[in-house]
């Protein structure tokens, strides 16, 4: 299955007002994607718009939310079941610093139905960290069910390797992304001691239409079943 899991609606301030559940779902078809997930900073509400849209248009959906730590770490929280992503919102809350957005510093915050209509707004401002450490969130995204994937762990702002320098040994994480694959390589060389057997993902982290990912990064059933613990 050709997939993308890591992308931003027009929730996200930092994303383009083009990524409309609809639009999102759309790009993706045309590309040939079979299976994506939007994860929105620090929120999941847009996500019954996204399922209600992929179900419309016929593409595999997982659903998500992108974290940041309290260390300023983005970390991916996917879930097979909407009820269960959605499920991590009322946490996410309690740990917001409720810092008001800027629309015209930061960028809208818009939540949309299934129909591209906007139904309301997220007045908090979205990119911030939350009071929760790392490990925090990644036993908070397990209890509620979902999987951890360390975000984009080679880039210069928010990634694990930016901000704590290393991949920590007891960190009970499920996955690791890059951008790019030839960058597994390096995360092994720096962090030899990374599980050999750890799920990988390439991602495209998009924020404008055209980003989303190309059919070249493909994922088999069997990584995904491993992914849920069905396998072992």
């Amino acid at each position: 299955m050709f997939y993308d899991l890591h992308m931003h609606s027009c929730l996200s301030p930092c994303a383009e007002d083009e990524m409309t559940p609809n639009n999102i779902c759309n790009m993706a078809l045309i590309k040939g994607l079979n299976l994506i997930a939007v994860t929105d900073h620090n929120s999941t509400r847009q996500l019954p718009a996204m399922a209600e849209a992929a179900r419309n248009i016929g593409i595999g959906m997982l659903f998500g939310t992108e974290l940041e730590s309290s260390e300023e770490v983005h970390v991916l929280g996917l879930y097979r079941r909407l009820e269960a992503a959605l499920s991590l919102q009322p946490w996410i809350d309690a740990h917001m610093p409720g810092i008001p957005n800027d629309e015209k510093f930061f960028g809208k915050q818009e939540i949309m139905n299934a129909s591209d209509e906007i139904i309301g707004t997220e007045s908090q401002l979205l990119i911030v960290s939350l009071s929760a450490s790392l490990e925090e969130c990644v036993k908070e995204i397990h209890r509620t069910g979902g999987r951890a994937i360390l975000a984009h762990v080679l880039d210069r702002k928010n990634s694990v390797t930016t901000q704590l320098g290393f991949i920590p040994m007891d960190l009970d994480y499920d996955g690791l992304e890059v951008k790019f694959p030839a960058q597994k390589a390096e995360v092994m060389e720096k962090n030899p001691w990374v599980r050999k057997d750890i799920i990988w993902l390439v991602d495209s982290d998009a924020h404008r239409l055209i980003d989303i990912s190309e059919p070249v990064n493909d994922i088999s059933e069997e990584t995904v079943a491993r992914l849920w613990g069905d396998l072992q």
